[in-house]
């Protein structure tokens, strides 16, 4: 048996276009791209300005089940719903998150798709790609640098350096950057403070760059990040430290969507890309909109499972984008269901129907809540060579009784031609099922009636309880103006619940919120339940010990 290739393996013999061959196809003039290099480009916001009038495209969301340690390839079915789609003959874009470097270097590995339904050049977009988030990192250090300035140059603002909110960020996992003191040294070193580091996608410049609509709206934004609190626990904004102008400057380039390819030349926005368990988890407003322009259908993707990923997809991207999703796609796997079903990770390759009937109940609750909002759903089984017939038999009427569409989609090992059975369905359901998408929830209501409706309507809770600061923290918010904000619930992406060892669809629990924070040049307050992580930390043995380049350039080890 031949050794299937490794994902860098088929991503470097991939036989690429020129981005301006793939920008022609999509009728971009090669005025409005920005090159950077042969194979990747930029493209000019005033493309999307002068096609504002024309018709949308159709919208697809894809969004999965609760992941396990056993895999469920929603940004691998993305690239391949894409490819079976242009096989049909249709004009179509996908949409993805850039990578973060963190993951790349950690634990997770790339994040451009996999096996025959990736996008490319793979080693250029997990790596440093068009420079998107030095960009973000810059911008964000630049407002923290500000702050520091202002409390050492005489504190005119009444800045109490207790209640500076606003850490800096760092593109890699780096655990002893959590929790920090700076400024010491001599008089002349800065004011001494604690204060720590998160990743670059926990950054709320990250979430402002994914939100914004313009270059005028992304200043805006900026202008409204809340960076300390005075003595008398008023607010300081970037604006109040005159950070504005200089961040949109850093950020001017970082606006425009990313043009690239799938193994299969068709054309792919990559831009933007926070973390769904502690920020929203979806590319760029931008990416997104200026898709729908030039593309027929655009496939587009939302971090982790429907609980939090679609959610905010809907309840925050929709919102602020005056977005309208036409249907959404479930990713699962029959490996996946069984170990919601309590199947250990060993014994997956086992047939065991029971078990999966029992974890289609994790399934079957991410396709209530699609419904929730007004959107159908169309589930993909990823398939892979240990699913048995009667495994899959079993998945397919479980779907059907539970009022979704179903396909198999094998793009790992197929590519496009894997995807065409679920581009199919996907093309059926749009036909025949409008789309009657609503949000959950009136961003006027107050927080706490906000947050429980994600807690019951989604997640499936009793209730909420709040502890540590969350009270207070709602409290203050509400009276300083901010309560009219869209939430996003920082949870544990392992289950629909805040426990992490709660599989399946857990029952007869509540969630508790430990603090809320706020985002408000996002526009958005952030509840965290547990222990969320923002800066994540190298495992024992990281990825970067096995990536490697050797004379020629030729890179190993990167997925």
């Amino acid at each position: 048996m031949s050794k299937v290739p490794s994902d860098i393996e088929i991503a470097q013999a991939a036989k690429m276009k020129p981005v301006v061959e793939i920008a022609q196809e999509l009728g971009i003039p090669e005025d409005d791209l920005e090159l950077y290099g042969k194979y990747k480009a930029k493209v000019s916001l005033d493309l999307y300005k002068r096609l504002a009038d024309k018709p949308d495209g159709k919208l697809i969301l894809v969004t999965a089940i609760t992941p396990t340690p056993a895999g469920e390839g929603k940004t691998t079915t993305s690239v391949g719903l894409t490819d079976g789609l242009a096989k049909l003959g249709k004009k179509v874009m996908v949409c993805l998150r850039e990578p973060s470097l963190g993951p790349s270097f950690g634990v997770k590995g790339g994040a451009a798709g996999g096996g025959y339904a990736q996008v490319v050049p793979m080693e250029d977009i997990n790596l440093h790609f068009t420079g998107d988030l030095h960009a973000i990192t810059t911008a964000h250090n630049l407002l923290a640098a500000l702050v520091d300035n202002h409390l050492h140059q005489g504190n005119a603002l009444g800045i109490d350096p207790r209640q500076v909110v606003f850490r800096r960020v760092l593109d890699l996992n780096e655990r002893a950057l959590r929790n920090v003191v700076i400024g010491l040294g001599s008089k002349a070193d800065g004011v001494p403070r604690q204060s720590g580091f998160d990743i670059t996608v926990a950054s709320e410049v990250m979430a402002i760059l994914c939100l914004a609509n313009s270059l005028t709206d992304l200043k805006e934004r900026f202008s409204r990040i809340v960076v300390a609190y005075t003595y008398d626990g008023k607010p300081v904004t970037a604006a109040d430290v005159q950070a504005q102008g200089s961040m949109t400057l850093i950020m001017k380039d970082a606006l425009k969507p990313n043009l690239v390819q799938t193994l299969e030349n068709t054309p792919a926005f990559v831009h933007g890309g926070p973390f769904a368990n502690i920020a929203h988890g979806c590319n760029t407003i931008m990416a997104t909109k200026t898709a729908l322009k030039l593309a027929d259908y655009v496939v587009t993707e939302a971090g982790f499972g429907a609980d939090l990923g679609a959610e905010k997809f809907y309840n925050i991207k929709c919102r602020y984008g005056n977005l309208k999703p036409d249907a959404t796609v479930i990713v699962a796997t029959v490996r996946a269901l069984k170990m919601h079903g309590g199947v250990p990770k060993s014994d997956l390759a086992t047939e065991n129907v029971d078990a999966l009937a029992k974890g289609f109940a994790n399934l079957e609750k991410h396709i209530e809540n699609v419904n929730k909002f007004g959107v159908p759903a169309v589930v993909a089984i990823n398939a892979f060579p240990t699913d048995t017939q009667n495994e899959l038999n079993t998945l397919f009427e479980l779907c059907r009784k539970a009022g979704a569409e179903v396909a198999i989609s094998d793009v790992w090992a197929k590519g496009g031609e894997g995807g065409v059975e679920l581009a199919q369905k996907v093309l059926e359901t749009l036909e025949s099922k409008p789309s009657n998408f609503k949000v959950l929830y009136d961003t006027e209501a107050p927080i706490k009636e906000k947050i429980a409706t994600i807690a019951r309507e989604v997640y499936g809770a009793n209730g909420v309880n709040y502890t540590g600061t969350a009270p207070k923290d709602i409290e203050r918010y509400e009276e300083m103006g901010y309560g009219n904000l869209p939430i996003v619930m920082a949870k544990t992406q392992y289950s629909l619940s805040d426990d992490q060892t709660k599989l399946g669809r857990p029952t007869d629990f509540d969630i508790t919120v430990r603090e809320v924070r706020l985002s408000a040049g996002a526009g958005f307050l952030v509840a965290i339940t547990g222990a969320i992580m923002t800066m994540p930390g190298l495992p024992k043995v990281p990825a970067a010990n096995k990536i490697d380049i050797d004379e020629n350039g030729v890179i190993t080890g990167l997925f």
